[in-house]
């Protein structure tokens, strides 16, 4: 391929860095008090829980399906561990065990999606979408009246402060996160696989992947995802309402796509899906910096899914012509090395 194109490739893929860089240039000239040191954190630390659901969702993407139940999730889990600790069992729970077993929760109510996704054959979208509905049902039954104050071990991750204060811990855990993702995508056979069953699931289950296994891992992923979102919302608020994650969903699928990852599966990165978090998060702190209207602001998260939708489409365009066009030189050149001159 020539460079050129492999160049124009790249930009595609990582477009979405291209975009955060020009609106936070144009933001430091219109925005008051955006390019400060405290809205930079408060920026990344109002990101932290949106980033986890992109994550989670971005996942997801990748096999090709949709996890519809991340709201829920992220309130359930925690939700119900609280509940337990609090009220069901005599002298409450360890935080420490707490916390475990709000992740193992998610982790099997992403086993439960899995399994009736690969072994049921139930649809993604259906189950997902179902499973969030029952889930936000149970919660608002179990849990009419927010859960507080919580214990500082449990809250630590999405309420304590390094540097005097200043600093959020949740910033270094999510950048933690990413990294770990990162790696496991890009360096392990595992993260192979991934993308692989993502890309074409009927060529990896052939060639000896265990795609349903796969596939199941990637919703337990997403389910464990959503509950330490969860974790992060309960320290931040210091209480556990059946409020938390309300109208996060679609924004969060909005960042995964603006972070580059494709509706049609195999596609994306997670150093992307960071980045369409960080925007998201941008883009709310500039409008309330500005000064408008909530509402509006909540009109402009659902142009941004649109918008997503919308450079998903033209990115795969874009780049399948790249690719076409490349083929048919390479065509054209195969032929003219091996035509034969009269005479020769």
């Amino acid at each position: 391929m020539p460079q050129k194109s492999k160049i124009a490739i790249f930009w595609l893929d990582n477009l979405i860095w291209v975009i955060v860089a020009l609106f936070f240039l144009v933001n430091v000239f219109i925005t008051p008090y955006f390019f400060s040191v405290n809205n930079i954190i408060n920026i990344f630390y109002h990101s932290a829980i949106m980033s986890m659901l992109v994550l989670a969702e971005g996942i997801i993407l990748i096999l090709g399906k949709m996890d519809l139940s991340l709201e829920g999730i992220l309130v359930f889990a925690p939700g119900v561990t609280m509940i337990m600790a609090t009220k069901l069992i005599p002298g409450g729970l360890n935080p420490g065990l707490c916390i475990v077993l709000t992740l193992v929760m998610g982790g099997l109510l992403g086993l439960f999606n899995g399994y009736c996704v690969t072994r049921v054959g139930i649809n993604p979208f259906l189950q997902t979408l179902s499973l969030n509905i029952m889930l936000r049902g149970f919660i608002l039954f179990l849990l009419p009246f927010s859960i507080h104050p919580l214990s500082e071990i449990y809250t630590f991750a999405g309420k304590a402060r390094l540097f005097d204060g200043l600093f959020p811990v949740a910033i270094p855990l999510v950048i933690l996160i990413f990294a770990v993702f990162q790696f496991m995508m890009k360096y392990t056979t595992f993260g192979r696989k991934f993308m692989a069953t993502g890309g074409n699931p009927r060529a990896s289950f052939i060639s000896g992947i265990n795609t349903d296994r796969i596939i199941i891992m990637g919703f337990i992923i997403s389910g464990v995802l959503a509950a330490f979102a969860g974790l992060l919302a309960a320290g931040k608020q210091d209480s556990i309402s059946n409020a938390m994650g309300q109208n996060l969903l679609m924004v969060a699928f909005a960042g995964a796509i603006l972070g580059g990852t494709s509706l049609d599966g195999g596609k994306g990165t997670i150093i992307g899906m960071f980045g369409g978090a960080i925007l998201l998060a941008m883009i709310t702190n500039s409008l309330n910096l500005l000064g408008v209207n909530v509402s509006l602001v909540y009109a402009t998260e659902g142009a941004l899914i649109f918008l997503a939708i919308l450079l998903d489409r033209v990115k795969v365009r874009v780049k399948n012509n790249i690719l076409q066009q490349n083929k048919m030189k390479e065509v054209l050149e195969h032929k003219k090395n091996m035509a034969v001159l009269p005479g020769e």
